[in-house]
């Protein structure tokens, strides 16, 4: 009911009309400044209780009249009190030469106080909008931010079964063909997938442990095209640690392997690579393999896949590019913020 910033506010107001009172009233200026503040602090007493008091009020009843007529009511009943308090006088009140205090006071609340209150009340109404607009804004955030992980989630679960297949495919194709090193190439993956499906369900990994899942994946395809598939990572230190969604790079060098160097008869070399620059990450995956046109790949499903996940998990601020090499070969590449996981 007497919020300081609304006690400084009535108070200085008060303070200031005493003042403007000593200028003609005989009154000393200190005690007749004083009084003018008790009558503001009855003022304020009057708004403040008919601003809670009664709970419920009529249909016809607005609660800002009832809180300009209370302030109405308290100035001239308090300027009344201070007069009764000094005693009795010359005659009536507002004849008192003695008392000129207690008419100015009177006339002034009762001009200025139910406007002061007023303008209170459209202040008040005003901050309560604009209290109201921010609370429905942060909701509307919130409800965003649920929407943006829920469709991060679901793309999540796309990636998981498309992943799998590609992986289980690769094995089938040993299998039929016979090769020995199809029940090894098997269990290497086995190993793989029990470290990389888990990984799979969280909001967020390193680079660090997806170059090292980058690296068992791009193993087990080794063995099984020894000698068609080469490959290398290099990353800097300061990179490993940044904030990566899960199957970032994994993305990418699966679509290499599966649409650039295994196509290709003489088979190829993949080189992936991650750096920091002025704030941002830049990853990519470097293929010779057959090259965009001869393999008619672009954004496919697995691409295009990630680079949605990366808009929702970066806020927009991310890319993916796709670009040919000559004299054949792709450059694959994501750039986003250089963030650290939060723990």
């Amino acid at each position: 009911m007497l919020g300081w910033r609304r006690l400084l506010l009535g108070l200085g107001v008060a303070a200031m009309l005493g003042l403007l009172q000593s200028t003609w009233c005989p009154m000393p200026t200190v005690p007749l400044v004083g009084r003018a503040m008790i009558v503001g602090l009855a003022a304020l007493i009057g708004f403040g209780l008919f601003e809670r008091w009664p709970a419920r009020l009529p249909r016809w009843l607005a609660r800002w009249v009832l809180q300009v007529w209370g302030v109405a009511m308290a100035v001239p009943l308090a300027a009344l009190g201070l007069y009764l308090l000094d005693g009795p006088g010359s005659g009536m009140p507002w004849l008192d030469p003695d008392k000129c205090g207690f008419v100015a006071m009177a006339l002034l609340g009762l001009l200025l106080g139910p406007w002061i209150a007023v303008a209170a009340l459209f202040r008040q109404r005003d901050d309560a909008v604009r209290a109201q607009a921010l609370a429905f804004e942060l909701q509307r955030s919130e409800l965003e931010r649920r929407a943006a992980d829920a469709r991060l989630r679901l793309l999540q679960a796309q990636v998981e079964p498309h992943f799998l297949f590609n992986t289980l495919a690769n094995v089938r194709e040993l299998v039929e063909a016979g090769s020995p090193q199809a029940s090894q190439v098997l269990d290497s993956l086995i190993v793989y997938l029990r470290a990389a499906v888990p990984r799979l369900q969280q909001a967020a990994t390193t680079l660090g442990q997806e170059m090292e899942l980058v690296r068992v994946y791009l193993e087990v395809m080794h063995m099984r095209m020894p000698d068609r598939l080469h490959f290398s990572l290099q990353a800097e230190q300061a990179a490993l640690a940044l904030r990566c969604p899960p199957m970032t790079l994994l993305t990418l060098v699966e679509n290499a392997v599966r649409h650039g160097v295994d196509p290709s008869e003489e088979g190829g070399r993949i080189e992936v690579r991650a750096c920091v620059r002025e704030g941002r990450c830049r990853a990519e995956v470097v293929d010779t393999g057959i090259g965009l046109q001869a393999s008619s790949r672009g954004l496919g499903t697995g691409l295009s896949t990630l680079r949605e996940r990366l808009q929702l998990a970066f806020g927009g601020d991310a890319q993916v590019t796709l670009a040919g090499l000559e004299p054949h070969g792709v450059c694959a590449g994501v750039d986003f913020p250089a963030q650290a996981v939060v723990a």
